[in-house]
């Protein structure tokens, strides 16, 4: 029998998609123990700072409040700046003792920039503004660059479809999506 601690827990897809004037992020409910649903519902996409930046996260739920707290403070000490906030926090997550167990990824995005940061120390601006991470980020980013390059769905729309699909293909990712967009 698996204790708690051995059973590798799975369980989200976050998209966020850049078109025209607006950029989206998704997220679904799932989260998963070993190989038991145990949350449909989670809300794992947030709008913050009165709704100009929009975050995502996949990985452990604890981790991933921890590092949303962190990033925020973050956003604090560099004066709203997305990047330099998301710099600051990829080097203390890679460098500090404690943050370095944390095991989630994030996805922020504002009205000029979508930032994938990672516990590696890494701050990546994808191109044609689109990302996406988690056990099904692969199939919601192929799906996005898809409908962003040949749909008229707007960046919203584009990332609900991406996600759709994700949730279709990917068994860690249910229809349950919470999804934040910002219009600039």
């Amino acid at each position: 029998m698996e204790t708690v601690q051995s059973i590798k827990m799975r369980g989200t897809t976050i998209c966020c998609v850049r078109k025209d004037n607006q950029v989206a992020i998704a997220g679904d409910g799932q989260v998963t123990l070993g190989d038991t649903v145990i949350k449909h519902g989670a809300k794992k996409v947030r709008s913050i700072r009165d709704g100009s930046i929009l975050t995502g996260f996949a990985g452990s739920t604890a981790d991933a409040m921890n590092l949303f707290e962190k990033f925020e403070a973050k956003l604090d000490e560099h004066t709203g700046s997305l990047t330099r906030a998301a710099v600051a926090l990829a080097k203390d997550w890679r460098t500090d003792r404690y943050l370095r167990k944390l095991e989630a990824m994030m996805i922020v995005a504002d009205h000029e920039r979508t930032l994938i940061i990672s516990g590696n120390g890494d701050v990546l601006e994808p191109d044609e503004g689109v990302a996406a991470i988690g056990s099904g980020g692969a199939y919601a980013k192929s799906a996005a660059i898809a409908l962003v390059r040949h749909s008229t769905l707007t960046a919203e729309e584009s990332a609900h479809e991406a996600m759709k699909i994700a949730a279709d293909t990917c068994i860690y990712t249910n229809n349950s999506f919470t999804i934040e967009s910002l219009e600039f």
